[in-house]
């Protein structure tokens, strides 16, 4: 079992062994009901994947552990706030709860600022600095068909 506290000094642990592994100063924890189901490091440069930050790579290997998608009832503990990508990640996983050490603004003085895209995600298409469009948007309901007629599609 596992409290709050450990899990918070786990994920900033995860956190330093990141940097010495080449990565961001980021780490993650997923707890639920006092046991940790996933743990992360941010990854980014040394897998080349700008997905690994420690937040998705935690919610991964919970969710392998437990065989879903779904953390209901799960707690993140992460060594800063997270990102808005993390954040989503955190809302698609369902979990209860997410709780920091850092905060953004500590992450933007040390070069991870993510500020622009909080804005950007907050303004209107056309207004955004990175060009968006749609495009063949009849044919892409396809696939929202074939989702809407599938009778044993798992929601969520």
């Amino acid at each position: 079992m596992i409290d709050e506290t450990a899990a918070m000094r786990r994920a900033i642990a995860l956190s330093c062994q990141a940097v010495a592994e080449g990565g961001g100063p980021f780490g993650a924890v997923v707890v639920r009901d006092g046991v940790v189901l996933g743990e992360g490091r941010n990854r980014v440069v040394p897998d080349a994947d700008p997905t690994a930050h420690a937040e998705v790579v935690a919610i991964r290997a919970a969710c392998a552990v437990l065989g879903t998608h779904d953390l209901a009832g799960a707690v993140l503990y992460t060594s800063c706030e997270p990102c808005p990508m993390c954040l989503g990640a955190a809302w698609w996983a369902r979990v209860a709860a997410v709780v920091f050490g850092n905060d953004r603004e500590g992450a933007a003085a040390i070069g991870f600022d993510d500020a622009a895209i909080y804005a950007e995600v907050a303004a209107p298409l056309a207004a955004r600095t990175l060009p968006i469009r749609r495009l063949l948007a009849e044919e892409a309901r396809a696939g929202f068909d074939a989702w809407t007629a599938k009778a044993d599609r798992v929601a969520y």
